[in-house]
C-alpha cells in the first residue's frame, strides 16, 4: 500500500491495439494495487474505461485530448472534484511513426507539429494546470515517460527531439518547485514489448510481430529480451512513492542495459 490515500492522474491510461499491455494501463493497475485512487485519462474513453475497470479500487475514467490545453485543465479539475487533491500526475502519452515521424530530411511540418503537440506540449500543459494544485498542497509528484531515444541513436527526428526536450522540462520543473515539496522525474524506457512500440511497427513495416519482436530482443543486453509495461509501471510506482522522497530531477533508464553500452 505504498500509495495509500494518494490521488493519481494517469494521462494516456488507455492503449493502442496490440497483443500486449501498454505502459499507461499497467501503471494505472499498479498504482491502484498500491492503494491509489486513479483517474484514467485518455482520448479514447472506452479504452480509459477498460483500464479503470481493470484497476478497480475506485478508479475512474475521463476523456481528454492532450493536444487541447482546456482538456488537460479539465482532467486536473476532475481529479480535484472527485478527491479534493492531486498527489501524482503521470504523463504517459507519446507517438512516433503513428504521427508520421520521419528522418530529418523527410519530416513534414504537419508530422513534426503533430508529434510535438502530443509528446511535449501536452505534457507542458498538463503540468501547467497541476502545479497550482500541488503548490497549494505543498506536495506532489510529477512523472513522465520520455525514452532512451532521447539520449541514444534514433532515426526519426520528432520523437527524439520531443523526448529529449522532456528531460530538460523535467529538470526545470524539479528545480523551480522543490521548495514547494514537489518532485518531478522522468522514465527512459528502452526497447519495450508494448502495443505502441511493437504493433505499430508491425503495421508500418509489413513484418510479422514475431520478426519485429526478435529484432528488438536481440538489441537488449539483459537476457536479450525486451522489457514489458510492468517494468515501467514498477519504476513509476517507486518514483511516485515516498520511498523516492529524496529523488527529483532525474531521468531513470528502464532499458535492460541499453544505455550502458553508450556510456
Amino acid at each position: 500500500m505504498r500509495l495509500e490515500n494518494k490521488t493519481a492522474i494517469i494521462i494516456g491510461a488507455g492503449q493502442s491495439p496490440g497483443e500486449t499491455m501498454g505502459n499507461g494501463r499497467a501503471t494505472a493497475i499498479r498504482f491502484a494495487q498500491e492503494g491509489a485512487r486513479v483517474l484514467c485519462v485518455d482520448r479514447d474513453l472506452a479504452s480509459a474505461q477498460d483500464t479503470a475497470a481493470q484497476a478497480g479500487q475506485g478508479a475512474a475514467a475521463f476523456q481528454a485530448d492532450v493536444t487541447r490545453e482546456a482538456e488537460m485543465a479539465a482532467a486536473i479539475a476532475e481529479a480535484v472534484r472527485l478527491w479534493g487533491r492531486v498527489d501524482i500526475l503521470h504523463y504517459n502519452v507519446g507517438m512516433s511513426l503513428a504521427g508520421g515521424d520521419a528522418a530529418p530530411t523527410e519530416i513534414t511540418e504537419e508530422a513534426f507539429d503533430r508529434v510535438t503537440a502530443v509528446n511535449l506540449r501536452g505534457f507542458v500543459m498538463a503540468v501547467k494546470h497541476a502545479l497550482p494544485v500541488m503548490r497549494r498542497q505543498e506536495a506532489g509528484v510529477i512523472l513522465s515517460i520520455s525514452s532512451a531515444a532521447a539520449v541514444e541513436s534514433y532515426p526519426y527526428v520528432a520523437y527524439k527531439t520531443t523526448k529529449a526536450a522532456m528531460l530538460a522540462f523535467t529538470e526545470q520543473v524539479a528545480n523551480q518547485n522543490a521548495g514547494h515539496g514537489i518532485r518531478c522525474n522522468t522514465i527512459l524506457p528502452g526497447l519495450m514489448d508494448t502495443p505502441m512500440a511493437v504493433d505499430t511497427r508491425v503495421r508500418h513495416t509489413g513484418k510479422t510481430r514475431a520478426e519485429v519482436a526478435a529484432e528488438r530482443d536481440a538489441k537488449v543486453p539483459l537476457r536479450r529480451r525486451m522489457g514489458t509495461a510492468w517494468d515501467v509501471a514498477n519504476a513509476a510506482l517507486f518514483l511516485a512513492s515516498d520511498e523516492a522522497g529524496y529523488i527529483t530531477g532525474v531521468a531513470l533508464p528502464v532499458d535492460g542495459g541499453r544505455l550502458v553500452q553508450i556510456g
